[in-house]
């Protein structure tokens, strides 16, 4: 009687043993690969890994073949066996790393230079600048975006807590400037404006006062019109009435 016990004892622990194996085994992430249709937006490009950057709010982690937190570098592959990622985590969070398009090219790089400054370089799939992001804080401090061609297409800048912006310019796709808007009071919050014709002459230009209570800014002082020779063609006071925003 004795050792029919320890015979179902022994089997029933063996039997545990290899259900609790296969219950972790099975949390365990298997190796994924991936096509570049399926994971690379056609606006803000691969973004899946941007949830494991802890320093811009991501707060979720990434496990190992063991399930457990990933350590060290770590590189993810195309259905292809191309590379399309590789990065340095700690405890499950990627700290820096480049992704790649399935042609080679980077798609971006994202690196931590301290705690609190977090700087992303994105790319287009024909090696041209897309957009640089500069986090300060877990906060986008200054964004400069870029047409395909490469040309500048967009520029802000902000104070480090976001509490105003500094700077803010458009651009046409020939890289002449749209519109600009530059801080030059910062006690005062006053601004200077300007539009562009797409050849590069001034259209209209003059000075903003920025409104916490109307969260907008306020023309102040005479504006001046230009035509698309650089000929003056009105002065006029405006409606303070009028509130703009961005």
């Amino acid at each position: 009687m004795k050792l029919k016990l320890n015979i179902f004892l022994f089997l029933f622990t063996l039997a545990s043993s290899g259900l609790m194996a296969q219950r972790f085994a099975d949390q365990v992430p298997q190796i994924r690969r991936y096509f570049q249709k399926d994971i690379c937006d056609t606006t803000e490009g691969i973004v899946m890994y941007n949830k494991l950057l802890e320093a811009i709010g991501g707060d979720s982690v990434t496990f190992n073949k063991a399930g457990y937190n990933m350590q060290g570098w770590n590189e993810d592959f195309y259905m292809s066996g191309k590379l399309l990622h590789r990065g340095y985590y700690i405890d499950g969070k990627v700290i820096v790393f480049k992704n790649f398009f399935e042609n080679g090219q980077c798609e971006r790089t994202v690196v931590n230079p301290d705690p609190l400054r977090c700087n992303f370089e994105i790319f287009y799939e024909n090696g041209k600048p897309r957009k640089q992001i500069y986090y300060y804080n877990g906060l986008p401090q200054k964004k400069y975006e870029f047409f395909s061609s490469g040309l500048p297409k967009y520029v802000e800048e902000n104070e480090k807590e976001m509490k105003y912006v500094t700077l803010r310019k458009n651009f046409y796709s020939n890289g002449q400037p749209q519109s600009t808007l530059e801080l030059t009071d910062e006690k005062n919050q006053k601004y200077k404006m300007s539009d562009y014709y797409p050849n590069g002459q001034i259209k209209s230009e003059g000075n903003l006062i920025y409104s916490s209570e109307k969260k907008g800014y306020l023309k102040d002082g005479n504006w001046h019109y230009y035509d698309q020779s650089g000929k003056s063609k009105k002065t006029e006071k405006p409606n303070k009435d009028v509130v703009i925003t961005f």
